[in-house]
């Protein structure tokens, strides 16, 4: 394996795009060729602009209208070329520092899907408001029973996979419910998924999170789904 890819869905983070790359850029990610990929979802902010300006070493997409972070990762992973792929929000709640043991662990064929837990060492999380902490617990803890596996944190954004695993998926979710499929078709392929702690720093919706409890709700539907219709 030689080079990592990594996508970096993107809407409306123009105040932490910057710093998001730089802290990517910063990182030696186990000493693979590092192929960034930023897709914009019809961001509003100036993110369009900004991205006009940048390193012309990214592989850079727009969405016309804005679709989901869901689309924005299937429009990545259409055009990955990396052995091992990750997932980077632009929204500074992970350090991609973190994703260095979760690589080494593929790299080291002890595992071929490794998910960052935010909960295995709790004390290194913080600003969890208690509704997405119990949400996040509470769709674990469904995906546990439905699948028959011992996950912690099934909705992280930090999601380590050999390419080779995900490149078949058909993926068809828009938005949030990306995270509930992609675990569903991986169980259902009989591939183990191995966890490691990660730190967290959650933001609240009025600094920019998006995410609500109605995409908990579809989140259990998708879970539902995978497992027993499709």
């Amino acid at each position: 394996m030689k080079k990592v890819s990594i996508i970096i869905p993107v809407y409306n983070e123009i105040n932490h795009l910057e710093e998001s790359l730089k802290r990517i850029e910063e990182i030696d990610f186990c000493g693979l060729e590092k192929e960034i990929i930023i897709v914009n979802d019809a961001s509003n902010d100036g993110t369009f602009e900004l991205l006009k300006t940048l390193n012309k070493n990214y592989k850079i997409f727009h969405h016309e209208v804005n679709l989901g972070k869901g689309a924005a990762i299937v429009t990545g992973l259409e055009n990955v070329s990396g052995d091992i792929v990750v997932i980077q929000d632009a929204d500074l709640e992970y350090h991609p520092k973190d994703y260095i043991k979760l690589i080494e662990l593929i790299l080291k064929n002890e595992a071929r899907v490794v998910y960052g837990s935010r909960f295995i060492n709790i004390k290194n999380s913080k600003g969890f408001s208690l509704s997405h902490k119990l949400g996040n617990i509470f769709l674990t803890f469904i995906t546990n029973i439905l699948f028959n596996t011992k996950l912690t944190d099934m909705e992280t954004c930090y999601k380590a996979f050999d390419f080779e695993v995900i490149k078949d998926l058909k993926i068809k979710s828009k938005r949030f419910e990306f995270e509930p499929e992609i675990t569903a078709k991986i169980l259902k392929k009989g591939i183990t998924i191995k966890e490691l702690p990660i730190s967290y720093t959650g933001r609240k919706a009025k600094e920019g999170k998006k995410i609500t409890w109605k995409d908990g709700f579809q989140a259990i539907f998708t879970l539902f789904k995978y497992k027993f219709w499709d």
